[in-house]
């Protein structure tokens, strides 16, 4: 029987990112479901006491560092983003919103998303640049806006989050294969391995 690996995210962390590129193609080589679950990182960090490794000067250096060793081992794009952090609230409630409303729009938006804050670096939290990247890639932005208004999906972001956390998860990215927590980018081979264990 094939596993299922639980992928907790949140587009404004670049570990995420690097994830984002190496879980589709494990969970194909490993027959594995991957199921893509939004959360938000800021209520992660609230509900755990954690911060965000860039409010400390020396590990923010450092992880930025490691970030771009990895995207190179993986042979993935990266760049920093400027505007970095940014308000990923509407982004994600968005995330809830497609595998709700528009499931075969998901995974399109989730990469171009991707791609445009750890590739293109656009601030995505600029109504106007959400906007244009919705509309390049086929999705409504008026729709797109009632959607994430709805008081459903904003219930289901939350209890996503709640969720994470109830289950370990202190941070992004946060992948779960059963009861197993995996954090980090780093840590895909055992992500591989336990799917593989099926």
């Amino acid at each position: 029987m094939s596993k299922t690996a639980e992928f907790f995210f949140d587009f404004g962390s670049p570990t995420t990112y690097l994830a984002a590129t190496q879980l589709p193609r494990i969970a194909a080589e490993t027959g594995a479901e991957l199921r893509w679950r939004p959360m938000l990182l800021g209520g992660v960090f609230k509900a755990t006491g954690n911060q965000s490794p860039v409010l400390i000067a020396a590990k923010g250096r450092w992880m930025m560092g490691d970030i771009v060793q990895w995207a190179a081992h993986w042979r993935v794009p990266f760049a920093a983003n400027p505007y970095f952090p940014i308000n990923t609230l509407t982004l994600m409630r968005g995330a809830v919103a497609l595998q709700r409303f528009s499931a075969a729009d998901f995974d399109r938006y989730a990469y171009a998303v991707f791609e445009a804050m750890w590739v293109g670096q656009r601030n995505l939290g600029d109504a106007a640049e959400l906007e244009r990247l919705l509309a390049a890639v086929g999705i409504d932005p008026a729709a797109f806006a009632g959607w994430v208004a709805d008081p459903a999906v904003k219930a289901a972001l939350i209890a996503n989050t709640e969720e994470a956390v109830e289950r370990g998860a202190f941070g992004a990215p946060s992948i779960f294969v059963g009861d197993r927590l995996f954090f980090g980018q780093d840590r895909l081979d055992f992500v591989r391995q336990a799917l593989l264990r099926g």
